[in-house]
């Protein structure tokens, strides 16, 4: 991903919180010379030796699955909030412009069964479940219902190679420009308010 320096995000602890709190990704891979992607959560894990990793599945029905065998590269992105930046927002006109987070990563595959995929579905379950009035956990799916779900998913890990963050947000406009635009942002839909609540974080 095009990244100019001025936008480059380095913090780690930031980057993941923000892959934790935007993990529905596209997945991306090559099938027959040919880019595919899927829309499936990604769960950001820490595994044994302490290696921050990704883990997800999608259905066995998904052609994308010929992709993903062990050693297979693939890249994850993980879209944030953007909006549009209007030329009257600034202290002296300029062009229009796109502010906007995502997150790319890449990394690789290693597939995976039995157990393994059990517990990590059941993580995923208690990741999304936990904060609803009546969390559901894993055992309380019906056995011969949760080993179909099982058999009809393919399960995988990504060993986390590079991770590049993009957080274009109005760095490179004077203060009162950048003030302006937030103000203006606070105007908009919750995805430009979103916008302008990073922006505020950055208190430049």
């Amino acid at each position: 991903m095009y990244i100019p320096r001025r936008y480059e995000e380095k913090d780690k602890e930031k980057v993941h919180a923000f892959i934790r709190e935007n993990s529905f990704a596209i997945l991306i891979s090559i099938h027959e010379g040919r880019p595919i992607g899927t829309h499936i959560p990604l769960q950001l894990e820490t595994d044994a030796a302490g290696k921050d990793i990704l883990m997800g599945h999608i259905s066995r029905g998904n052609e994308q699955k010929y992709t993903l065998s062990d050693g297979a590269k693939v890249l994850a992105i993980f879209p944030g909030p953007h909006a549009y930046i209007s030329p009257r927002w600034y202290t002296e006109m300029k062009v229009p412009t796109w502010n906007y987070i995502s997150v790319h990563v890449y990394g690789t595959i290693t597939i995976v069964e039995g157990e393994e995929l059990r517990l990590a579905l059941s993580r995923l379950i208690d990741t999304y479940e936990h904060h609803l009035p009546q969390p559901v956990q894993i055992d309380e799916i019906p056995e011969k219902e949760l080993n179909a779900d099982l058999r009809g998913i393919v399960g995988f890990r990504i060993d986390i190679d590079e991770i590049q963050a993009a957080y274009k947000l109005s760095q490179n406009r004077d203060e009162q420009s950048y003030h302006q635009v937030i103000h203006h942002l606070d105007e908009g839909d919750e995805t430009a308010r979103a916008v302008a609540a990073e922006m505020k974080k950055r208190n430049l």
